[in-house]
């Protein structure tokens, strides 16, 4: 498979994810919002963007209107629902060839949708709402129409490794680190309210809602399942030909990082949360540098440069 199109389809799965879970988050925040009048706006919205990687001056003024712009609608920013989506697009028309009819078309038709619906939307929700739904129908098609091939490993890498990483700045805010949204939130963020009740029997707790989003190993969008699916594709990309020890890079990085997690106390990882969480965005971080350099190495450009003679 050539470079340029595995780095296509890997950064499919990272933008598609990361327009889904963004979505997720917002809706949430505002839904918290408007249940709870007493909230402070401002500061819930400014923490609400200094997790997303957009620390707003300290003099400025942040709400709701100012969230969504920079969150959903930016269409530049590819952090946000737009920019995300917009981008997932481009790399889908430059892997064209590879993905299967159905799924290109799905990505732009998504895309195509995003002026109209938010045109026609009464409310933020639905709009994020839409997105919901398209990500979530774009990702059922792939899983339906594509081979298990190197196209789909590169994929699902991009897509586990950008969920292990949103996952890990939603739980850096939950209420054991002091911050504003509730464990109900919190949960309703990565859609797993229902399935941590029923894992629980309805026993809610910060620390047990925690733990479900950390370090559960059948919840498809815990730090832990992320981290060993993004692990596993590692290995059937190049399998280990070594005896002793792994020699790539990246499947090191998420090993160490899942293990810190998987084998300690709970009452260890939680004593630090948003430091265990800045280690798990770190890694990840490291992990796709490392996945860039290996499998799409960007080509030397010759330099021209006049004889001094």
């Amino acid at each position: 498979m050539l470079s340029r199109i595995a780095e296509s389809l890997f950064w499919i799965g990272r933008y598609l994810e990361r327009a889904d879970d963004t979505a997720r988050i917002l809706d949430v925040h505002l839904q918290m919002l408007l249940e709870d009048p007493a909230l402070p706006e401002v500061e819930a919205c400014r923490g609400l963007l200094a997790v997303m990687g957009l620390e707003p001056a300290a003099d400025e003024q942040v709400d709701r209107t100012v969230v969504l712009d920079r969150l959903a609608y930016d269409g530049l920013y590819p952090s946000a629902i737009v920019g995300s989506l917009t981008a997932a697009r481009e790399n889908a028309r430059r892997a064209r060839e590879t993905i299967s009819t159905d799924l290109w078309q799905a990505v732009n038709t998504t895309f195509i949708g995003l002026d109209r619906v938010r045109l026609q939307a009464t409310t933020a929700h639905d709009f994020l709402a839409y997105v919901r739904e398209r990500t979530s129908l774009v990702a059922g098609i792939a899983e339906e129409t594509m081979s298990r091939d190197d196209a789909w490993r590169f994929l699902i890498l991009g897509r586990n490794l950008e969920r292990a990483d949103m996952t890990a700045r939603l739980v850096a805010t939950s209420t054991i680190s002091a911050a504003v949204p509730s464990w109900t939130a919190l949960l309703r963020s990565c859609g797993a309210y229902e399935s941590y009740l029923r894992t629980y029997r309805g026993v809610a707790t910060d620390a047990r809602a925690a733990e479900f989003l950390l370090l559960d190993r059948l919840f498809p969008r815990s730090v832990i399942h992320a981290l060993m699916a993004a692990e596993q594709v590692l290995e059937e990309l190049a399998p280990p030909l070594e005896r002793v020890g792994i020699a790539d890079q990246s499947r090191r990085l998420l090993g160490r990082i899942r293990t810190s997690l998987e084998y300690r106390a709970l009452e260890e990882v939680l004593a630090d949360v948003p430091g265990e969480m800045g280690r798990v965005q770190r890694a990840v971080s490291a992990a796709s540098d490392g996945v860039a350099r290996r499998y799409f190495p960007r080509s030397i450009t010759t330099a021209w440069v006049e004889d001094a003679s």
